[in-house]
């Protein structure tokens, strides 16, 4: 975290607050449940399931506080969102809510999770390429045929803010909080939660964990820029942004205390403990901040939360990471 001043471009706790009061009774304000011997060395550490979130992941809240905002006239001209998939179900779900059109621009290689449940929520889906600047491009596209609003996946200060209300949860619900980790995908999350927890409970350690094929945040770290990775690849399909947010970024140069890279050889394993111990269905995105302690990557000071960030995988997918045992 640095000592500079806080920029006015960052979102503020007031942000966050106004965010949390557009989602009361809209969104699931997803409990914190305690992980017994997940580290293995007795610390106290509590999961925050945002798979039982609306939409099976932690991006409803963002999609939805953006489309609270915006003008009823220019909801009613629809939305386009690019995502690699959760995005897309929370924008599709936040938009069916308030009667507005919805297309998304997913990768050709989507999950059938999560195109089917974008589908499901009434959006429009379009196929592009396999990175988002390939989704953001197609569906710049869009916009500029067909109009309608960009519901930008990660670096916006709305989509900040409503992801931050999962950090303004967690600093309610656990004042003495020592550690959040969180994971790294274009930065909304993260951005969100660690503004919000250094708001409330300045203690606490934020660490960032993010796949290590897919570094951007570490390789923006180490630049002092956000930095495009030539290619990204691995299980977490959704932390594989080919570039950190310029927004999100400057949130982490703020607020973030490390950054962690997780081997896809842990995800599968951490989503298999879940499964077992705790009954819980993790995708591998959300599986990586569990990997991260249990591989002792990150070690627990004080009450310790891991935001476990989606669960959108079916059950093929969970067949085809297991095996059929």
């Amino acid at each position: 975290m640095t000592s500079a001043a806080v920029h006015p471009a960052l979102v503020s706790l007031s942000d966050v607050r106004d965010a949390a009061s557009r989602l009361s009774g809209i969104a699931v304000r997803t409990p914190l449940l305690r992980a017994d011997d997940l580290t293995g060395d007795g610390s106290t550490v509590w999961l925050k399931p945002e798979m039982l979130q609306r939409g099976g992941a932690f991006k409803f809240r963002g999609a939805y506080n953006f489309l609270s905002r915006l003008d009823p006239a220019d909801r009613a001209r629809g939305v386009i969102a690019p995502s690699s998939g959760n995005h897309a179900q929370a924008v599709a779900l936040a938009a069916r809510l308030f009667g507005t059109p919805a297309t998304v621009v997913m990768p050709t290689t989507v999950t059938s999770a999560k195109r089917v449940g974008a589908e499901r929520f009434g959006a429009r889906v379009v196929l592009a390429g396999t990175t988002t600047q390939d989704r953001m491009e197609r569906a710049l596209e869009i916009v500029s045929a067909e109009g309608g609003t960009l519901v930008p996946p990660y670096d916006d200060p709305t989509i900040i803010a409503g992801q931050g209300t999962a950090g303004l949860e967690i600093a309610e619900d656990l004042p003495d909080v020592g550690t959040v980790l969180v994971p790294v995908g274009g930065g909304g999350l993260s951005a969100g939660v660690s503004a919000a927890i250094k708001a409330l409970a300045p203690q606490a350690r934020v660490i960032g964990v993010e796949p290590a094929s897919a570094p951007k945040l570490s390789r923006a770290r180490a630049a002092g820029v956000p930095v495009r990775l030539t290619s990204t690849s691995g299980l977490a399909d959704g932390l594989l942004a080919v570039e950190i947010g310029t927004l999100t970024f400057a949130h982490h140069k703020e607020f973030l205390d490390d950054v962690v890279l997780v081997d896809d050889s842990l995800l599968v394993d951490s989503m298999r403990w879940l499964l077992d111990r705790l009954k819980i269905v993790a995708e591998p995105s959300g599986a990586i901040t569990v990997a991260a302690l249990r591989a002792g990557l990150v070690r627990a000071q004080g009450p310790t939360v891991a935001v476990i960030s989606g669960g959108n995988i079916e059950w093929s997918g969970l067949q085809a990471l297991f095996g059929n045992a």
